[in-house]
């Protein structure tokens, strides 16, 4: 059992970022003051959706100067820290150079956080954001899961720099937080592992690959059709909660599947046409998949990909998240129409 003193601050690395921003709130709601180590604190412009959080919520916020590629940069923001949350992570579907654009951060830059929490006496635990995309390449993969589920013993195997580049960055830098902490005894490693994180964060304005995929389901982007790609999806406050909790609760440990439901595009516009059919250019049909195939390079994405992933379903077992971390999910047709009317509501 590891008792985590809610008085001593804590440490979230990625502060500005989609679901650290929702667990700044949660953690600010419980009064805690939270070391936020970001690139540049001096740019207002960057921490005023947390500085609003501050306004609003009894806990408090030290910004400290930091970056993921340099050595010893988390140093000073993680003395007297119990917990640290280890967020900062890039997830960008399309990039030039995938070593340098999503390897080299999520690497080089889980590296450097647990090197400063190797060198701080004070932390008892570090909780890691991970993606199921570190469980599974492609989800023709889930085929030889067994009976067809992932689970927390399922490791990606057939992703790499060259096909889903973003999903082998979270495969190395979770094998490489493992390495670490298995090399000492004096913190604990816990693990979340998100499939694909949808709902409102605090900033409406953010760049997150969540708001431009969703947005392209109302923004006429695939009016001609949707494809049958489906994703395990889970609400960004519930994947707050999970971060919470493994930190919080002594007994949390390992990884944990934190997803809600499976759909795809279809499935999201169903829900959506409940309440706002006929009002927004939502795809109508399902774009069959060799047709997908033949334009998947015109719209920047490889044939191996669609190849592997489309008509193919996902199923992962959240068991755990349930019964060691008592996530109780929201249902996805709230989060969706939720989601949607948030992101109407602040377009520009």
């Amino acid at each position: 059992m590891i008792q985590i003193d809610k008085t001593k601050p804590v440490l979230v690395t990625g502060a500005t970022g989609y679901v650290a921003g929702v667990l700044m709130k949660k953690l600010l709601s419980e009064g805690l003051t939270v070391h936020a180590p970001i690139r540049n604190p001096e740019d207002k412009e960057k921490t005023r959706y947390l500085d609003t959080l501050v306004d609003n919520y009894p806990g408090n916020i030290r910004y400290f100067k930091a970056d993921l590629l340099q050595n010893g940069s988390y140093d000073e923001a993680m003395q007297g820290c119990e917990l640290v949350f280890h967020t900062a992570s890039p997830f960008v579907l399309n990039v030039k150079d995938a070593q340098k654009d999503l390897v080299d951060p999520a690497l080089k830059g889980t590296q450097n956080v647990l090197t400063s929490v190797n060198k701080t006496s004070s932390v008892k635990k570090v909780i890691l954001t991970s993606s199921v995309a570190a469980i599974y390449g492609d989800n023709k993969d889930i085929q030889q899961a067994k009976n067809g589920v992932l689970t927390e013993e399922d490791w990606n195997t057939s992703s790499s720099l060259k096909h889903q580049p973003y999903s082998y960055s979270k495969t190395v830098a979770e094998k490489e937080a493992w390495k670490i902490h298995d090399e000492q005894k004096r913190w604990r490693l816990v693990v979340i592992n998100p499939s694909f994180v949808l709902g409102a964060g605090i900033n409406p304005n953010a760049t997150s690959e969540s708001y431009h995929m969703f947005r392209q389901i109302f923004d006429g982007s695939m009016k001609g059709g949707a494809p049958d790609f489906r994703l395990g999806m889970v609400d960004v406050r519930d994947v707050a909660e999970a971060h919470f909790q493994a930190g919080f609760n002594p007994d949390a440990e390992g990884r944990h599947i934190v997803s809600a439901e499976t759909s795809g595009f279809m499935g999201i516009v169903d829900i959506l046409n409940v309440k706002y059919k006929g009002q927004y250019p939502f795809p109508q049909k399902t774009v069959p998949k060799f047709m997908v195939w033949l334009l998947a390079p015109l719209v920047g994405f490889k044939r191996k990909m669609i190849k592997n992933n489309i008509g193919y379903s996902f199923a992962a077992d959240n068991s755990k998240s349930v019964n060691q971390l008592g996530i109780r999910y929201r249902p996805l047709k709230d989060t969706i129409m939720e989601f949607f009317e948030y992101l109407v509501s602040h377009q520009s």
